[in-house]
């Protein structure tokens, strides 16, 4: 069997293989049921539609042609050093910083991953995705997300 696209072979592979890995692990919870799912409910059917998702895309790269071979290019190590950073940096500075701080710093972080910057873009962005997460998360399903910094609540 010959592969008709790289880039479509690794990413159909790491899509049903990581899908597969949510899905296993999922099984280790309580599903509950359809009226009250439990913990491993929403995981499982996560890791069993980006499993389904995988096998598509891996077919689709072994049965239909794409021009050269669609090769993998070089790897973009600082797109992909800076996101990770980025969610290194919400994990430690959310319990101590708050949302409010949090959510627009990882924002102005994350988006020196790309190749164009526009100030005006990125601080739309962070009031639109800081204003929603504020709604959905601490009005809408009531979680315990601190807002602001430890030092402004005492």
């Amino acid at each position: 069997m010959k592969i008709k696209s790289q880039r479509d072979f690794w990413s159909g592979l790491l899509f049903l293989g990581a899908g597969v890995g949510f899905a296993w692990g999922a099984t280790d919870y309580s599903f509950g049921t359809s009226a009250q799912p439990g913990p491993g409910y929403f995981p499982f059917g996560l890791g069993v539609l980006l499993a389904i998702l995988g096998a598509l895309v891996l077919f689709k790269a072994l049965t239909l042609e794409s021009s050269g071979g669609d090769p993998i290019g070089r790897i973009a190590w600082r797109p992909l050093l800076v996101i990770i950073g980025a969610i290194v940096l919400f994990g430690a500075a959310l319990p101590r910083l708050g949302m409010a701080v949090t959510l627009p710093l990882t924002i102005i972080v994350a988006s020196l991953a790309g190749q164009e910057f526009r100030l005006r873009d990125v601080l739309i962005s962070c009031v639109v995705l800081t204003v929603g997460s504020w709604a959905l998360f601490i009005l809408g399903l009531k979680l315990t997300i601190p807002l602001w910094p430890v030092y402004f609540t005492g």
